[in-house]
């Protein structure tokens, strides 16, 4: 019954853009489950058919490139320190991050950040804020997003190709493949930018 309950999701007109919303919504909010959508939607996409693989990762890297731009014109409008929330230490210490990163290793930046929720957040907001040249920034931000949504959709698949069980196992454990992964790398993330003393 459940399974029946995704495919008929899967095959809904409104599903991808509903992905869409999800995954530009999780560029300004970080408790929006972007990720685990595309990873879902993947999953999906090879138990059940619907949507093809190659839309969703379409409509997931158009959604990221949007929602990266967004926040590179909120940065560039509003500046780091409008709202309380970002005049935060924790916050302001995660755009000093990205402020002395960026002019040296932008794509490295860019790239690592879009696979981190609050990381790409201030990357973008950072690289806005301080008058980065918008192709530069944005042509960058576009590579990553195809990089991220290709890498999103197909560990969905992948594990939907290999995990038995249909639609509901494939995407219940493509989700957790992908947190656990997610999790991996900040970890890894973490210990290679650490300050050395």
């Amino acid at each position: 019954m459940i399974d029946d309950a995704l495919a008929d999701l899967a095959a809904a007109p409104w599903a991808l853009p509903f992905l869409f919303a999800l995954v530009v919504g999780d560029a300004f909010l970080v408790v929006v489950p972007g990720e685990a959508a595309v990873t879902a939607f993947g999953a999906l996409a090879v138990t059940v058919g619907s949507p093809p693989l190659t839309a969703v990762v379409a409509v997931a890297a158009g959604a990221a490139f949007v929602g990266d731009a967004g926040c590179y014109l909120l940065g560039r409008t509003v500046g780091l320190h409008r709202w309380r929330w970002m005049r935060a230490r924790r916050t302001q210490r995660a755009f000093g991050w990205a402020r002395d990163r960026m002019d040296r290793r932008l794509a490295t930046v860019l790239f690592t950040a879009r696979f981190i929720p609050f990381a790409r957040l201030a990357v973008n907001l950072t690289a806005g804020a301080t008058r980065m040249p918008a192709p530069r920034h944005l042509g960058i931000a576009a590579l990553a997003a195809i990089a991220w949504a290709l890498y999103q959709s197909l560990v969905g698949a992948a594990v939907a190709r290999f995990v038995p069980g249909g639609p509901l196992v494939a995407v219940a454990v493509s989700v957790v493949v992908a947190i656990g992964l997610g999790i991996v790398l900040d970890l890894v993330l973490a210990r290679v930018t650490r300050p050395r003393p």
